[in-house]
């Protein structure tokens, strides 16, 4: 859930909590669902450590009247087709490649969002109720349950955004398989039974963006976010109360119907065999939009610039008034 959705988003380098306003606003700030005029529908997809690992999502959101607005969305991290070798030898010490199966490893979270104009001009917020799923197998898998809350404010050119995730904290409680759990850790000595239950801290995304227009045809949108976690990380601000990282994200649009991204973000200080070094995460995209259809195109580093491993997401945005 931490990962993003939307290619455009990722081009921005994830700096858009402030100038969402579309469907993909239930997973960045829901307050955004208020700009629709339409029903709108979203599909991503991407590929991780070289297509080991599958990313996927799709949502729906639409207009309920001229001052609320609701949506939902799904999304889905996998690794599939693992070997499970647990069962390779058998009771006579054999190797038996027969004995070999396959399982998958899957993440799901399912994202009901709801969004209203306040009495304030230019105010509007929005909240999540989330539901997390995880299976690994017939191992393991557990049921989680989280709730976000985001806010935006509008005043002319100025944007300003806030998201605060998780802010009950959210809960996984586990259900494990102690006879398939023991299997494996009569292979691996000292295996201790994981614990049944993960909580995940709030996070607190912080965003103002402003768009500049030339010449009618030509606009800017600029946003600056900041991304607080409440532990000591190694993000570039680090305390033992907060830590907090800037992402940078620029949009270049000609009349609504090409558009260019870069964006930087993930700023983290890494420690190499006693050698610290500041790293960041770049991130370029492309984006065209035609009579109610958008598809966007995101070049992004998962980890830092450092590394060479780059992935490519490919996301689509259709609205509903194309059918109209």
């Amino acid at each position: 859930m931490n990962i993003g959705v939307d290619a455009g988003a990722f081009g921005m380098g994830n700096a858009v909590v402030a100038n969402i306003g579309d469907v993909n606003s239930g997973y960045w700030n829901p307050a955004g669902l208020v700009q629709l005029e339409d029903k709108q529908i979203a599909l991503m997809h991407s590929s991780y450590f070289a297509n080991i690992a599958l990313y996927d999502y799709a949502a729906f959101a639409m207009p309920i009247d001229d001052r609320s607005a609701w949506g939902i969305s799904l999304i889905r991290f996998g690794v599939d087709d693992i070997l499970n070798t647990t069962q390779l030898i058998d009771s006579q010490g054999n190797i038996d490649f027969n004995r070999v199966s396959l399982f998958s490893a899957a993440d799901y979270g399912i994202t009901f969002s709801y969004a209203r104009r306040m009495p304030v001009q230019g105010l509007n917020y929005g909240v999540n109720a989330k539901v997390i799923r995880r299976v690994i197998g017939d191992f393991a898998s557990s049921w989680g349950f989280g709730f976000d809350f985001g806010l935006q404010f509008r005043h002319k050119d100025w944007k300003f955004g806030l998201m605060a995730r998780d802010i009950t904290t959210t809960f996984n409680t586990w259900s494990i398989d102690e006879d398939l759990f023991n299997d494996v850790s009569d292979q691996i000595p000292e295996q201790d039974l994981p614990e049944t239950t993960e909580i995940t801290i709030p996070k607190l995304q912080l965003g103002v963006a402003r768009t500049f227009t030339f010449n009618y045809d030509y606009s800017l949108t600029a946003e600056v976010d900041l991304n607080m976690r409440f532990a000591e990380t190694n993000d570039v601000i680090s305390t033992s109360f907060a830590s907090i990282t800037p992402a940078v994200g620029l949009q270049f649009a000609y009349t609504d119907l090409v558009f260019l991204r870069a964006g930087v973000g993930n700023f983290q200080n890494e420690n190499n065999f006693g050698s610290e070094s500041l790293t960041f995460q770049p991130n370029i995209g492309i984006g065209f939009k035609y009579k109610g259809i958008q598809v966007d195109y995101a070049l992004t580093d998962i980890g830092d610039q450092s590394a060479a491993v780059y992935s490519n997401v490919f996301s689509l945005k259709i609205d509903w008034s194309l059918f109209r």
